[in-house]
């Protein structure tokens, strides 16, 4: 048997940038978890995503032993976790299969937006918190400035907050011992069932699905016939293992444990994160407390720009639902892009991760319609309908009024770029809710606004405006009536619905004439004259022309009779006419990724 006290499982959470996956590589080598020779930066981020853009993306599990300074050895489960806000949702589902949070903060920095949104969420399940000042080696490391700062806005005690240096190595065996002494060891099981929580899974192509999961009670072994509570399935596992960080087979796993299991799984959808698995021949009544259901809050459309790829995409996608609960996709077909899936993200980066994703480790050609927010449509005879495309926007004289979801977010900023500040917020129909100070330079802005309008741009623009200082966080608030209109993009009289997008009445016409302008200089030129269109309800709202070619049909008339000339003007005249009326224009595939791309401009 484990014993229990010998045993932490904790996670670190902090805002981006702020040094976790630096602190998780320190311990990693002084528990000597990690030989020297293989250690490297950022050891936990593993996909090649993270290691470029330097963010972690997945949550990473880890089990390290400690020899602490009274005489024991501990083993210690850390839960590397992502820090931007689309994937605060590994976060949660982490936090779930600890009892502590080590809270990293950036002791030059202070406290920003997400540092405050993941310490709720250690706070909302009941975790200890340890505070970790760290990069305390910079020259601008202000500790007295931030520990008051913890102490002001997350309301934790920060007199026995640690300083540290992750990357100089400074005060990483005093956390160590924090993390002994601070954090409880995991709670005995009050029955004698066994019960594990799947908090992330993954599909090898060779061994099927590997189920990453916390074990509350009991043990698993080898052999073993195994349950899934939510489906009632059973299912025999073939291997245990602990993270090391690589995965370690291991003869069993035991009450407290946190590590992986391969059953005889074959199919990514056989298994739900946050679901619990039981023993067949003795399971558990009731399942342990899972995860809120979540809900995507962006749509895009993605298409395989061959369509023979369709298939290829569907699997494809399915093995990425297995190892991130929170996309979801539906097959949907276009008039303009063929057949392809309606996905659902938690935000924009989330969606470029997820393509990015598609095109590296399953080799896709891919390109994505224009993302949407979902929308509440109220109907004249009373009745609700959710619209996440555009396409299926019911008739506007049966619609009552369109409700679009609203957020509430929290922005940090130097007080100096309050002016601007604000007038952004205005430019994107947002309302400040209320304004604190956090010391003497840096506010806390509370504003509620409209998904849609922060989807594209604004983070960008928040980010130039503040010299790179602002910081956002937002949770999701609810829906709100607003005067929504679907504007359609027209080529050559044609509608194309991949274009077609629903935005704010008094940000048609702007939205309108940035889409022909665009389209313009993509679309390539034809023998007649095609006229690029915005419309609303059937008005037409923005328009550009693309110019005919024109070929010289009088190059060979050397001088004569001017008729002569006029007969063959006329005649390509008559020529285009004709092709104006059976003319079709073809969309290359660039109009659509330089469309997309105009709603960063």
């Amino acid at each position: 048997m484990n014993d229990l006290s010998l045993i932490r499982n904790f996670s670190i959470i902090a805002h981006i940038d702020h040094g976790k996956s630096t602190l998780a590589d320190r311990m990693l080598e002084l528990t000597q978890t990690v030989e020297q020779r293989k250690m490297k930066e950022q050891l936990l981020d593993s996909m090649d995503l993270e290691r470029e853009r330097g963010i972690t993306i997945k949550a990473h599990p880890v089990t390290m032993k400690y020899k602490a300074k009274d005489g024991k050895t501990y083993t210690f489960n850390l839960i590397d976790t992502p820090g931007h806000v689309d994937f605060s949702y590994e976060v949660s589902r982490s936090l779930q299969a600890c009892e502590g949070a080590i809270l990293v903060v950036d002791a030059a920095q202070g406290v920003e937006a997400q540092t405050v949104s993941n310490t709720y969420l250690a706070a909302e399940n009941n975790l200890e918190i340890l505070p970790v000042l760290n990069k305390i080696e910079m020259p601008s490391a202000n500790v007295d400035e931030v520990s008051q700062q913890i102490e002001d806005i997350l309301a934790i005690d920060a007199t026995e907050a640690l300083q540290v240096s992750a990357k100089k190595g400074i005060g990483i065996e005093e956390v160590l011992e924090a993390v002994v002494k601070r954090f409880p060891p995991p709670k005995p099981a009050k029955d004698g069932f066994t019960r594990a929580l799947v908090f992330d899974s993954k599909y090898d192509a060779f061994r099927g699905v590997v189920i990453y999961m916390r074990l509350f009670s009991g043990a698993l072994k080898a052999g073993d016939k195994i349950r899934v509570m939510s489906s009632g399935q059973d299912y025999e596992i073939k291997e245990v293992g602990i993270f090391t960080p690589e995965m370690t087979k291991s003869k069993s796993l035991e009450e407290g444990a946190v590590g992986y299991v391969i059953a005889n799984m074959k199919d990514a959808s056989e298994i739900q994160i946050g679901d619990t698995l039981t023993l067949t021949k003795n399971p558990a009544a009731d399942p342990l407390p899972g995860f809120k259901e979540i809900h995507p809050m962006v749509f895009s459309g993605i298409y395989p720009v061959e369509t023979s790829d369709y298939e290829k995409l569907g699997t494809s996608m399915d093995k990425l639902r297995l190892n991130d609960a929170s996309f979801t996709f539906q097959s949907e077909s276009s008039i303009a892009l063929g057949f392809g899936f309606r996905c659902g993200f938690l935000g924009l980066l989330h969606m470029e991760i997820i393509m990015e994703r598609l095109r590296r480790e399953f080799d896709l050609d891919i390109i994505s319609s224009y993302p949407n927010v979902g929308y509440r449509v109220v109907m004249r005879n009373g009745e609700v309908k959710e619209v996440d495309n555009p396409m299926y926007l019911p008739d506007q004289t049966l619609i009552e009024h369109i409700e679009e979801p609203m957020i509430k977010a929290t922005i940090i900023t130097p007080s100096d770029y309050l002016g601007d500040m604000m007038q952004l917020i205005m430019e994107k129909r947002g309302e400040i809710i209320k304004t604190d100070s956090i010391d003497g330079h840096r506010l806390m802005l509370t504003c509620y606004m409209p998904l849609n309008e922060v989807l594209i741009d604004f983070y960008d623009k928040l980010k130039t405006i503040s010299r790179g200082y602002a910081s956002m966080d937002y949770e999701y608030a609810d829906y709100q009536a607003s005067d929504l209109v679907k504007m359609d993009i027209m080529i050559h009289g044609e509608v194309v619905d991949a274009f077609s997008s629903i935005v704010h009445r008094s940000k048609a016409e702007f939205r309108g004439r940035q889409m022909c302008k665009s389209l313009l200089d993509v679309i390539p030129r034809q023998a007649f004259a095609v006229a690029l269109q915005a419309a609303v309800n059937g008005k037409i709202i923005a328009r550009e022309t693309i110019r005919a070619y024109r070929k010289d049909v009088t190059a060979k008339c050397y001088g004569g009779d001017i008729t002569r000339k006029r007969k063959l003007l006329e005649r390509q005249k008559e020529g285009k006419k004709k092709l104006k009326a059976i003319g079709k224009v073809n969309i290359p595939q660039e109009a659509f990724i330089a469309v997309l791309k105009t709603n960063n401009q």
